[in-house]
């Protein structure tokens, strides 16, 4: 599972989360890497062979599942996070509900598999230690049962995903 997050902050909220799903990812028997954003250039601003672009790109051709963790800013995602995602090839591939639905909807418009269930975190500073670790409530609860679901499909899903995405149109 590749886990990417659209946040530059030192403490950032959204990278945190991450990094809790990675450990609970990790947990259900999942293999996780995490992209760190820092260095990307953006989209187009760079040849497809710069060393972050290019280790986006493979670290997308290698993941069988993604978790995306973005702030909100302005009642969307970060450009940072909407930078990620327009690197990634389309053929491979409480904070408002706002930017969890764009994330769901740029999924699916780039022909990836969304999981039904979804999850934000609330005044996520109030929900974190100083260690950065996520505090029990039932928004970690959620946290877990989103990335249980995202195993669960992916173990489903790994077999057929060739079947998946034949199309009629492209064929």
């Amino acid at each position: 599972i590749l886990i990417l997050y659209g946040s530059l902050r030192e403490r950032s909220f959204s990278r945190l989360s991450a990094e809790e799903a990675g450990r609970i990812l990790t947990r259900f028997g999942a293999e996780v890497k995490i992209f760190d954003p820092r260095g990307l250039p953006q989209p187009d601003g760079a040849p497809l062979d710069h060393p972050k672009v290019a280790e986006l790109r493979d670290l997308v051709t290698w993941c069988e599942g993604m978790v995306w963790s973005s702030p909100e800013r302005h009642g969307a995602m970060t450009g940072i996070m909407k930078s990620q995602i327009d690197w990634i090839p389309l053929s491979l591939g409480p904070q408002s509900f706002n930017t969890v639905n764009q994330l769901r909807i740029l999924g699916r418009w780039m022909r990836l598999l969304t999981i039904p269930n979804q999850s934000s975190v609330a005044k996520a500073w109030d929900e974190f230690d100083e260690d950065g670790r996520m505090k029990p409530s039932p928004y970690y609860n959620r946290i877990v049962d989103v990335m249980e679901e995202l195993v669960k499909f992916t173990l489903l899903t790994r077999d057929i995903k060739e079947h998946l995405v034949d199309r009629y149109s492209e064929r």
